[in-house]
Formats: C-alpha cells, sequence, structure tokens
C-alpha cells in the first residue's frame, strides 16, 4: 500500500510538471514569455522551459530537448514567443490566429526536438497596424480582446506596433489647459470609430461630441496595453503633434497661423479639418506640451507617428517650403524629446504620386526627407505589393525604412493576396535595397479573410527554410490550418496559392451584392467586384476542404470564408445573366433569377452566422459594451453601424467602402437595397422604360432613405454568438 502510495505522488508530481506553469530561467524575459505560453496554451505550457540567452547580432531563438521538456531559449522574450510559435507551428501543426477563438488543439504528446535548431531574424524591424485598423476592426476591443491579441504579435515577432489609443485623454488635457472648454474640446473629436481619421486629419466633429466615459475607459486601456507590449520587447509608436488643432483655439491665439483644410471624402464644411503651419511658434509649444502629458501617462520608446500631409495638399509644393516644414517638426519633437525618433507613413506619395514625382523627379520627396537626420527617423513603405517608393528614391536616400504589405481596404471581406509576387518582392528588397531596408510590417486597414498573409509576412522577417518554397509552406499551412495532414488539404491549399490568391488587394474590392445595386457601374464610389479565377476552381477547392474532414476553427474559418466568397462569385455571375434578360426584356427569366440571387442572401447570412467574427451582432454588442448609460450605448451602436454602411452623413462619398459580408448586415441591410432594385427594374418595364436617368435618381434617394434609417434609428436586434456547425452548413449549400 506505501509502495502504490508513493508511485501515485510520483506520477502525480510528473503530470503537475507537464500541466502546471512553465520553468524559467528567472530573468524578467523569460518570465515574459512563459507567461504569454500560460494565455495561449495553458494546458501545455507546463512542458516548457524558456531561457535568457545573451545577445547576438540579430534576435535569435533556440530550441532544444531538455528531458520530457522543450527549452526556448532567445536574446528576449519577443524571440522567445516567436520560438514558441515556431514549435507549436512546425512541430505541433497549430495555429494561433490573432482572435482568441481562433487557436489549434494541441496534440496529447508533445513532439520532441530530435535536432536543437537556431533561427535569426533577417531584419530588427517588425511594424504592424495602420491608423484605419483602430476604426475598421479594433475601436470597440476590451482588454480581453487586446491581451491575445498582443500575444499573437509577440508569437508573430512584431516589436513595432502602432499605438494610438487613449491619445484623446491627453489631447483633452491640452486644449482644456490652452483655454477651450469641455464641451468645445469633446465636440471637436469625432465619434469613436472615425477617430482614426480624425487623428489623420482628414475629419473634425462628424459623430462627436465624445463622451467623457469613453476618454476615460481608452485611457485605461492604453496603459495596459503598452505596459504589456513592453513587457514583451515591444516598442510602442505612440503619437505625437501633427499640426490638427480645433478651430477655437484661435480665440485663444488669434495671431496663429491656423488654416481650414480641404474637403475630404465630401464631408460637410463645419466638419473640415484646421491645420496650424509647423513654422508658428504655437507649433513647438503643443508638441511640447502633448508630449509631456503623453510619456507622464503612458511612458515612452521614443519612437513617434507623425503624418503632416495624409491626403492633404501642401501649401507649397517648393521643395524649400517643404524641407523647412520637415526639419520644423522634427525640431519640435526633438526638443520635447532628445531622444525621439520620427516614424511616418509614406502613403502620401503614393496616393498623391503625381504631386511629389511630378514629372518623374523625386525633388520634392527628398526636400522633405532628408531635412533632418536619418537616424532619427523611420519610415514605412505603406503600399508595397502596389508600388515600392524605395525603388523611386535610392532606397529612401539612406533613411531607414520597413517594407509593408496593405493587403487589405476598410475591411472588405474578399480573398485577396498575391502571395507568390509578394516573396518575391520581398527577396527583391532583401537583394537590392541596401542597408536602409531595416524591417517587414504590415499596414491592413482592417483584419480581413485572409490571415495567413500576414502571418507569412512576418515569417519573411525570420531565416525560416519554409517560406523559401511556396509549395512547402502551402504544404505545412494546410496541415496547420485543417488540423489533419492528408492530400486533400493539401490539394486545397496548393491550388489556393496557384489559382485563387494570384491578385493584389485594392481600395473597394467587394463582392457586388455587398454594394449599392444598379445597371452598369456601380453607384458606390469606391468598388471593385473583379475577380480574375474561375469561380469553378473556387468550388473545387472547397471540395477537397470538405474531403479532407478537418477539424478546428481555423478549418470552420477557412471553409466559411471560402464558401461566401464562392457564394458572391456566383451571385455576380447571376447578376450579369440577370442584366442580359433585362437588356432583351426576358421578364420570365429575370423573374427566376431574381429568386435566385435573393435566395442567396439568406443562404449567406446562415452560413456566416457560425463564425464569430463574422457576426454583425458583436460589433454592435461590443460598441454598446463601452456605454456607462443606456443612451451612451445607443450613441456607440449608432457609430457602430455608420462605418460599415453610409460612413458618414447621407450619401457620403465613403458609403460601402467599409462593406463586409457579416451575419446580419447582408440579410438586413444588403438584401433590402437589393429588394428595393428588383421591385423599381419591375416598374419600370411595367411603365414600358427602363431604369436610368429620374427613375434611378428616385431609387437612389429611396436606398440613400433607408440606409441611414438602418443606422440612425438601429432597427432589428443581432446575434452576437455564433450558431451552427460550419461543416455541415457548407455541405448544406452545395447540396441545394
Amino acid at each position: 500500500m506505501k509502495r502504490f502510495f508513493l508511485l501515485s505522488l510520483a506520477t502525480l508530481a510528473l503530470m503537475t510538471a507537464g500541466c502546471g506553469a512553465p520553468n524559467t530561467d528567472g530573468t524578467p524575459d523569460a518570465k515574459a514569455a512563459a507567461e504569454l505560453a500560460a494565455r495561449v496554451i495553458p494546458d501545455a505550457a507546463g512542458h516548457f522551459v524558456f531561457e535568457t540567452l545573451p545577445a547576438d547580432t540579430a534576435d535569435f531563438f533556440t530550441l532544444r530537448q531538455e528531458g520530457r521538456k522543450i527549452a526556448i531559449g532567445g536574446n528576449n522574450a519577443n524571440s522567445m514567443a516567436v520560438g514558441l510559435n515556431y514549435y507549436l507551428k512546425y512541430y505541433c501543426h497549430v495555429n494561433i490566429g490573432w482572435f482568441a477563438w481562433d487557436k489549434g488543439t494541441m496534440p496529447k504528446t508533445l513532439p520532441r526536438v530530435e535536432t536543437p535548431v537556431r533561427h535569426d531574424a533577417r531584419v530588427p524591424k517588425r511594424f504592424f497596424l495602420n491608423y484605419c485598423t483602430y476604426g475598421y476592426t479594433m475601436p470597440w476591443w476590451n482588454w480581453k480582446e487586446w491581451e491575445h491579441f498582443i500575444d499573437w504579435m509577440a508569437l508573430n515577432g512584431i516589436n513595432l506596433p502602432l499605438a494610438i489609443t487613449g491619445q484623446e485623454s491627453i489631447w483633452y488635457q491640452v486644449w482644456t489647459e490652452l483655454g477651450l472648454s469641455d464641451e468645445e474640446v469633446r465636440s471637436y473629436f469625432t465619434g469613436p470609430a472615425h477617430l482614426p481619421w480624425h487623428r489623420m486629419l482628414n475629419i473634425d466633429r462628424w459623430g462627436g461630441p465624445l463622451p467623457k466615459s469613453w476618454l476615460e475607459g481608452q485611457e485605461a486601456l492604453q496603459k495596459q496595453i503598452v505596459a504589456r507590449e513592453r513587457e514583451l520587447n515591444m516598442k510602442p509608436v505612440l503619437p505625437a503633434f501633427a499640426g490638427h488643432v480645433p478651430p477655437e483655439l484661435q480665440r485663444v491665439y488669434p495671431e496663429a497661423k491656423i488654416e481650414r483644410m480641404s474637403d475630404w471624402a465630401g464631408f460637410a464644411l463645419e466638419d473640415y479639418p484646421w491645420f496650424l503651419d509647423p513654422e508658428d511658434k504655437l507649433f513647438p509649444v503643443i508638441q511640447q506640451k502633448f508630449l509631456e502629458k503623453e510619456v507622464a501617462v503612458y511612458g515612452t520608446d521614443h519612437v513617434y507617428g507623425i503624418d503632416i500631409f495624409n491626403e492633404m495638399i501642401p501649401k507649397s509644393w517648393e521643395p524649400d517650403y517643404l524641407g523647412r516644414v520637415s526639419k520644423g517638426v522634427y525640431e519640435s519633437l526633438a526638443a520635447a524629446d532628445p531622444e525621439a525618433t520620427w516614424l511616418q507613413m509614406t502613403w502620401l506619395f503614393y496616393n498623391e504620386r503625381k504631386y511629389w514625382f511630378e514629372n518623374d523627379s523625386d525633388e520634392r520627396v527628398k526636400a522633405f526627407l532628408t531635412s533632418y537626420p536619418a537616424e532619427k527617423s523611420i519610415l514605412l513603405d505603406y503600399y508595397c505589393e502596389r508600388m515600392e517608393v524605395w525603388r523611386k528614391t535610392q532606397s529612401y536616400y539612406g533613411i531607414p525604412f520597413i517594407w509593408c504589405y496593405l493587403g487589405n481596404f476598410g475591411g472588405n471581406t474578399f480573398l485577396a493576396g498575391n502571395i507568390k509576387e509578394i516573396s518575391s518582392l520581398i527577396e527583391g528588397a532583401f537583394a537590392e535595397a541596401g542597408p536602409s531596408f531595416q524591417g517587414l510590417g504590415s499596414t491592413l486597414e482592417g483584419f480581413d479573410c485572409n490571415p495567413f498573409m500576414y502571418q507569412f509576412i512576418f515569417e519573411k522577417a525570420w531565416d525560416f527554410p519554409q517560406h523559401r518554397d511556396l509549395d512547402t509552406w502551402a504544404a505545412e499551412l494546410a496541415r496547420t490550418r485543417s488540423g489533419v495532414d492528408n492530400e486533400e488539404a493539401r490539394a486545397a491549399w496548393k491550388e489556393l496559392f496557384e489559382e485563387i490568391y494570384i491578385q493584389r488587394s485594392v481600395p473597394g474590392h467587394s463582392p457586388i451584392m455587398n454594394l449599392r445595386p444598379s445597371f452598369g457601374r456601380s453607384s458606390s464610389y469606391h468598388s471593385s467586384v473583379r475577380f480574375n479565377y474561375e469561380n469553378e476552381k473556387l468550388r473545387e477547392v472547397i471540395g477537397h476542404l470538405l474531403a479532407a474532414e478537418g477539424n478546428g476553427p481555423s478549418y470552420g474559418f477557412d471553409l466559411v470564408n471560402l464558401t461566401r466568397q464562392y457564394l458572391s462569385n456566383r451571385f455576380e455571375q447571376r447578376f450579369a445573366e440577370y442584366n442580359e434578360a433585362y437588356e432583351a426584356c426576358d421578364k420570365e427569366r429575370m423573374a427566376a433569377l431574381k429568386d435566385e440571387l435573393l435566395a442567396t442572401f439568406d443562404t449567406l447570412d446562415g452560413l456566416l452566422s457560425s463564425q464569430p467574427y463574422f457576426l454583425v451582432g458583436k460589433w454592435i454588442a461590443d460598441a454598446r459594451a463601452w456605454g456607462a448609460t443606456p443612451d451612451e450605448a445607443d450613441y456607440f451602436e449608432t457609430n457602430a453601424r455608420n462605418l460599415l454602411t453610409s460612413w458618414g452623413d447621407r450619401g457620403n462619398l465613403l458609403t460601402d467602402y467599409a462593406d463586409r459580408s457579416w451575419a446580419g448586415l447582408v440579410g438586413t441591410y444588403y438584401k433590402p437595397r437589393w429588394e428595393m432594385f428588383f421591385q423599381a427594374v419591375d416598374e419600370a418595364l411595367t411603365a414600358g422604360e427602363k431604369l436610368e436617368g429620374a427613375r434611378y435618381d428616385t431609387l437612389l434617394e429611396q436606398m440613400k432613405d433607408f440606409e441611414y434609417a438602418w443606422w440612425a434609428e438601429r432597427p432589428g436586434k443581432f446575434a452576437d454568438k455564433p450558431a451552427g456547425n460550419p461543416v455541415e452548413l457548407v455541405k448544406k449549400v452545395f447540396a441545394e
């Protein structure tokens, strides 16, 4: 009996060692990596040992077997996190996605590391996020979502994240101390989901005033965000003053050079932003005041994001003026923080390229970028899959830059990602860009339906062998995302890489069923519905995935995601047939196609309800959760609904820019617009007319009225939890 008791204790000790907390060498970095492991793989974390190794010339990690445990070493916690992720993906075949629900199941017996492994980072800087992501994806996140996402960033080696949450509470202090009232300041801010464009000097006021509770809640959240990011060896990129001021500041400083900016996206004159000339003596005063307060609350790693000419036209294109302005901005920053580095996006050189590169000259760009020390600058080459600005600027004249993949506009749900071209472009930068090429990053506008593309980008920042051959990487991805290792899964992902993911993302990349219906060009200002593959090829891929009989959240997500695109593509094809029948006045054929098209909305809405990320109800519930009162909850819901639909006022130019195929949105917003359209077509034909001219104008006004009511009056309640088995729902789609 005594012998049995001792044996039981020994067995219990082994079980506890495997299921408890990871072991560490006691250093803060190892402790941070171990705590991350306990969060993302709690049941298996006890099987790992983390140890901080002496720093080398680059970030690195090691893997080795240490008895029954896996030892992960690295020069810091961030590198150890990459090592953990490498082991999870390439030994356990487990995917950890950027959403907390997207986690694979750990194997019961962890694979051994038979041969010690070491991998080094190819670049020192790995940047992530975009101002827009804070509107299209993250405005309503709480700490639970942020905590997992920060872990995901660490697992993927990101060490330079944009961190702009909570800045309005700092600006509130600055502007009120400078003499503005509470109402003036809170009314200057936009609604929460629109704050990224307020921060980028595009719009003021729309959707305000911001509740005080929002300012306080976001400040508390930002403190948690930057603290955790620093634990994991990230340098949060904080905001600094870029010249954007409330117009009421003129009352206090009547001599200041403050000017109203031009129109942006069709917003009303009252929403135009105001800009303080960087050469004005008030500019460094505000810079100093803001940074002092920001650093006191959030600390600093001395990297600041400032973008002074984003989607706006300078008052002069003279190179001398552009150089003076950028020098003045830098000097104001350096005076406030002598250790400061200025990080800025180079989207302006792409978006306004006809001005910045007038007559194919880079004189203006060079004057703007070289007026202050190169070592105090980091540039984000923002949209490299479309235009590599480093190639037009002699690798940015030796200024450190980060090659960035954008990949998504507005959070649109559209399969896009030219993976082979991206791989080639990145390797081209390594081969040709020289020492100023110092990092890889992504500047996505919204978390979308192509998450693996971003994992791929950050793998390219390391010397992993897997990404060198895309067939190999596709096979690994097939096993990790499907949860099984078989030929059907591999065939699906091989075809996805070769046949489907062959086009870059562009603004307005949307299914036609999400846009205002019309014959000919869409009335939505931004719209690009083209897909350059055979839809039956996508159907074939889905068939392979079904036959693979996979498991896990990534497998279900992929099945629904691909089927969503298939149905959207088929809708476009059927609508083209409807258009032909309309031109031929074939009413019988039109009626049959109309029924099929409208039924697609119902099928798609039901399918999407199985995925937590595809629920408009969750988006709305998350927004309402920020309300301190019922009225505030209603306010946040209105703002949340608006961004996805009209984007601004009734008939805004950006209507449908942030469209997405989500359960609830498909059935109650997109479908009714098409029902109005089909009814208008039938009425026109009955009258012996076409749906054009005044008839279409009348329909357009009706649709605008409907759109306004959907977000302003908040009709309907939506599920915020997923329902249904994704595999069975996909099978049902193809059985019908």
